[in-house]
């Protein structure tokens, strides 16, 4: 059985085969005895997005990987660095320095800061993140030339990535053709990406995509 630790843009957690590119946490949310999910979704506000190969460590997930035998943090899983992006992550400043470095700094640019830190920014996406409370934005069809490539919005529970002109529709083994902006044309839509990403986003930073984007 798939263990609960697969993450949609929504920021919600799954148990499905699929594992992704990426791996990620929000710190300690699992009993290590069972691998299951304790009943909250994040312990602190630094949600990352790692990789899944890094130096020669290795972990069992959902396991003890801590010190003394503890559970250490929460591995979880994502099909790609959009993915993860739109349920409110970033980049790990301990696996992918360059990486969160660019992050941190576009997110300094967007906002007018010299000297930004990675606490800022996560204090920031935590109120803006939907799996943390917050309230997704209304967006329509008209509104997707303004966005930048590597957005996410969703109509209901299907979520789209935009990229190219494109609204490419979601799942956990990648992504499917491109929607008729037609046929979204009349439906409600909400902006998954939250609000400082996207401005990031607008500023240079190229988020990782799934090979199923190219097709």
């Amino acid at each position: 059985m798939p263990l609960q630790n697969r993450v949609d843009p929504f920021g919600a957690i799954h148990a499905v085969p699929e594992r992704g590119l990426f791996t990620g946490n929000r710190g300690i949310i699992h009993d290590p005895e069972s691998r299951t999910l304790l009943r909250k979704r994040w312990a602190l506000q630094a949600w990352i997005i790692c990789v899944c190969q890094f130096r020669n460590v290795r972990r069992e997930p959902m396991g003890r990987n801590g010190a003394g035998g503890k559970a250490g943090w929460t591995e979880l899983f994502f099909l790609d660095e959009v993915t993860a992006l739109a349920a409110g992550h970033r980049p790990c400043f301990f696996c992918q320095r360059e990486r969160a470095k660019d992050f941190v700094g576009r997110f300094g640019e967007a906002f007018g800061i010299a000297e930004p830190r990675a606490p800022e920014v996560d204090k920031r996406l935590h109120r803006q993140r939907l799996a943390s409370g917050g309230k997704p934005p209304v967006v329509v069809v008209e509104d997707f030339r303004d966005l930048p490539d590597g957005t996410m919005v969703a109509n209901g529970g299907t979520a789209y990535a935009l990229r190219g002109g494109k609204a490419l529709r979601w799942s956990f083994a990648g992504y499917g053709p491109p929607a008729d902006f037609g046929s979204l044309n009349e439906k409600t839509l909400s902006l998954l990406t939250p609000a400082t990403t996207l401005d990031v986003l607008r500023h240079g930073f190229r988020p990782v995509w799934h090979p199923s984007a190219e097709t």
